[in-house]
């Protein structure tokens, strides 16, 4: 007999304490309303400096399919998201923020297509709630990256959605550090389908990624699912180098055959200071790409665990670090 279906759902949270209350009694009734079990909760506490990680461990305390995972410092939200997905034991994941802008009443709808057979279920966000500036920034990221990846990423996609295990144990073997989540997602492949979801508004609380942290999500996602920036310092050298014999052809023409000589020190200084610039860019771009490689090479762990608490922490509320994670090396130990 086939065991019955457990779903776990992976939740990354940072200073959430005012949202908390609401996301569990939320969550909690959607899994109370599904078949199958015993389902599971997932909680990764990202370095919180408020009462979320007290909050979790009481609701842990008095349910035991909650799972808390406390790092040991701020390690980032794909980091945190990471850590959720390789202690879930679930049949199937669901990933989503803690800020209660990803609906925990979708998830039914995840999982029914997901017993129609698809192995990935994701949101295609809706109706956003943020700024006009900020959704016109999204707008823009979301059809650039499907222009540069080499990999097709769906449009209007974020980290809300529905896994199956086997796509969890392709993750789980990837030892990216700078990860794209949503990216390496596409890039397993399997069947996937998008569900349209209107965006929810943060009840309350404020985002925790900034300019700068949605411009350095932005970077992970080109520069590991794209080499187009490179080859664009290749074509645009190449344009150069072509205007510039084009130019020279015509310098020389002016001289022998017209009798005069091109002038223009405003533009040759404009051109000097227009190529320098662009050197510098692409320079900029390719230390980029070296830097990452720098920081893979170095082989740390993307989180380091603190303390588990929940029906799967050890006794003294340790764990060790990526203990679960599946890698090459467990994956020789199990092929053995």
């Amino acid at each position: 007999m086939n065991s019955p279906f457990r779903l776990s759902i992976a939740i990354p949270v940072h200073n959430e304490a005012a949202v908390l209350p609401e996301l569990l009694r939320r969550t909690r009734a959607v899994l109370d309303e599904l078949p199958g079990g015993p389902h599971e909760f997932v909680f990764v506490d990202d370095g919180s400096t408020d009462s979320t990680l007290a909050t979790l461990e009481r609701a842990a305390q008095q349910d035991p399919r909650i799972l808390v995972i406390s790092l040991s410092r701020n390690f980032g939200h794909q980091a945190a998201l990471t850590a959720a997905i390789d202690y879930a034991t679930g049949d199937a994941v669901v990933v989503m923020d803690g800020d209660l802008q990803d609906l925990p009443e979708v998830i039914p709808e995840f999982v029914r297509r997901h017993d129609e057979g698809y192995d990935v279920v994701y949101a295609q966000r809706t109706q956003r709630k943020e700024p006009w500036p900020l959704r016109m920034c999204y707008f823009l990221f979301y059809r650039m990256m499907a222009k540069l990846s080499d990999v097709q990423l769906p449009l209007e996609a974020g980290d809300f959605g529905l896994m199956s295990r086997r796509v969890v144990n392709q993750l789980r073997r990837m030892p990216e550090h700078h990860r794209y989540l949503r990216g390496l997602r596409s890039w397993v492949g399997f069947r996937q389908i998008g569900v349209p979801v209107e965006r929810g508004k943060r009840p309350a609380g404020k985002s925790k990624y900034g300019f700068l942290g949605l411009l350095k999500l932005a970077a992970d996602g080109i520069f590991a699912f794209s080499i187009v920036p490179i080859r664009a310092a290749a074509l645009i050298g190449a344009g150069v180098v072509f205007l510039c014999v084009i130019y020279a052809l015509y310098a020389v023409y002016a001289k022998l055959f017209l009798r005069v000589s091109p002038q223009g020190f405003t533009a040759l200084i404009v051109a000097v200071t227009f190529l320098s610039g662009m050197l510098l860019f692409f320079l900029g771009v390719i230390g980029e790409y070296i830097g990452r490689i720098y920081e893979e090479t170095k082989g740390r762990p993307p989180y380091v665990i603190k303390r588990l608490t929940g029906a799967m922490a050890t006794e003294d509320g340790t764990a060790a670090v990526n203990s679960r994670r599946w890698n090459h090396a467990t994956e020789r130990e199990f092929l053995r």
